[in-house]
């Protein structure tokens, strides 16, 4: 491969990961990543003008331009750089409710940002009592656990601080959306066929710093011929109401937060992971809401949702950039029991924790970014059409925090959907609470509300089971499901 073109000075060559996100953009799916932080009392709006432009401004991608030409493209330092084109101050209109936000949200999600300048921006919305801090990002920037982050050296975790941290570091652990406590055996099995010999060795660690060779090495290592395959020949999930051709507008909701102790606890007597449990919870929200819309919905229906993993090492720490790859999960959506589907979740989990899917997808992405876009954009909408929606979880502080003196009361994203895929599923923790975010494409789902309420319901199934159910039952999902529906004909007998 010719060695990359030299830049000038205050331009730095952007990686072909990072292209890829940026050429992704298409006016159905922009590549913007949207949070919402919700504080206790209105914020001082200069105090926090200071505090982005001291902690946010030290990263130096912030202010950098997006530049494009010949086929590539660099991260170029703005030289009219002004921190008041990146943060505003808006006001809902009345009643200035959770209503009012969501709508709010939702154009802002079909707004793109200005290629002129660096592409994010936050806006400080007064809502009925309370202030919200918006964050836009565009996804060549950072991916979501880079910007969590980001995020995070912004707060406090004490009201009052004298002078800003430095920029908090990204634990190579922060991964652990979907398996990434996993992800060194994930690492290893990729590293394995490698370790042949040194000269292998010594193949992967380039791939380090050009993602676009990781295929070559692994198809002369010859490991990952069947992953590919598979990819390839992956049949295409149930078609239901949730799938379609996306246009530009959009709905967001999220829903009421649940206890983390309580999912971790019933995650352990029923031997599931905090993932499992709500990747089944997710899984019987939507199985309830084509259930409500009169859809008939079959037991082996599934839906099938791409999940960013975490490919990110101890030497990545606090460096911005993408840096995940992708995997395909069945959520299975046809199964009713909650008990079995959480199951089928778990089962359908540990497999993909043993594929080498992550890596592959990383550098098909890192090889996208160096092709035409339009021959991009066909490789790309392979992998997106076999799926219906995006699903990624994300970390966030297990204390309270504070921004510019307020009190951060409660936070949610938004991941964006490549390729044709109008469903987004964001799930986010903070302060010992998790919640569930929704984005979808007005023109299929038009009331995401009626799902996110949804999630909240299904964990708490799986809460009751836990509390009411013989421990030596809660392995046979078909004897519980017996046992309830001999009690409720019980109960009918009796009326």
């Amino acid at each position: 491969m010719p060695a990359p073109p030299a830049h000038p000075a205050g331009h730095e060559r952007m990686s072909s990961v990072d292209y890829a996100w940026l050429r992704m953009d298409r006016p159905g799916n922009l590549m913007q990543i949207i949070g919402v932080m919700i504080f206790d009392g209105r914020m001082d709006f200069e105090r926090l003008r200071r505090t982005v432009a001291q902690r946010l401004l030290r990263y130096r991608r912030f202010r950098q331009i997006a530049e494009v030409g010949d086929g590539a493209a660099c991260w170029r330092d703005d030289p009219d750089f002004d921190i008041d084109a990146h943060l505003r101050r808006a006001v809902l209109p009345p009643p200035g409710d959770q209503a009012a936000l969501r709508k709010f949200l939702a154009g802002l999600a079909s707004e793109p940002l200005n290629p002129a300048r660096p592409r994010w921006e936050f806006i400080l919305v007064e809502t009925a009592g309370d202030s919200a801090l918006i964050a836009r990002f565009h996804h060549a920037i950072a991916d979501g656990i880079a910007l969590a982050g980001v995020m995070d050296a912004l707060t406090d975790t004490l009201p009052e601080t004298a002078t800003p941290p430095p920029p908090t570091p990204l634990p190579a652990e922060a991964a652990d959306p979907f398996g990434s406590r996993h992800l060194a055996a994930l690492t290893e099995a990729a590293l394995a066929p490698l370790r042949t010999g040194s000269a292998l060795w010594r193949a992967y660690l380039d791939t380090l710093a050009d993602p676009a060779r990781i295929v070559g090495h692994w198809q002369t290592a010859g490991s990952l011929a069947g992953e590919l395959a598979r990819l390839a020949l992956m049949p295409d999930d149930t078609r239901t109401r949730l799938k379609g051709t996306p246009g530009t507008h959009k709905c967001v909701a999220w829903s009421a937060p649940i206890s983390l102790p309580e999912v971790k606890a019933v995650g352990r007597v029923l031997g599931c992971s905090v993932n499992d449990m709500l990747l089944a919870s997710a899984a019987g929200a939507f199985h309830g809401y084509l259930r409500e819309k009169g859809d008939a919905v079959a037991a082996d229906s599934e839906l099938r949702a791409l999940v960013p993993v975490n490919l990110r090492t101890s030497a990545d720490a606090g460096e911005l950039g993408n840096r995940f790859g992708l995997v395909a999960l069945e959520l299975p959506v046809g199964i009713e029991n909650p008990l079995a589907r959480l199951y089928a979740t778990r089962a359908r989990m540990e497999r993909l924790k043993e594929s080498r899917q992550a890596w592959l997808t990383y550098g098909i992405i890192g090889v996208a970014g160096q092709l035409p876009a339009p021959l991009q954009n066909r490789v790309l909408d392979l992998l997106a059409g076999k799926a219906t929606a995006v699903m990624t979880n994300v970390p966030g502080p297990q204390g309270p925090r504070w921004l510019a003196g307020a009190r951060l009361r409660q936070q949610m994203f938004w991941v964006p959907q490549s390729g044709d895929i109008g469903i987004g599923v964001s799930i986010l923790s903070y302060d010992g609470q998790v919640q569930f975010g929704l984005i979808t494409d007005k023109g299929l789902v038009d009331d995401p509300e009626r799902i996110v309420a949804r999630f909240a319901k299904e964990f708490e199934k799986l809460l009751w089971l836990v509390l009411l159910e013989p421990d030596e039952r809660l392995g046979d999902p078909a004897s519980v499901e017996a046992a309830v529906r001999e009690t409720l004909v019980g109960s009918t007998a009796a009326d």
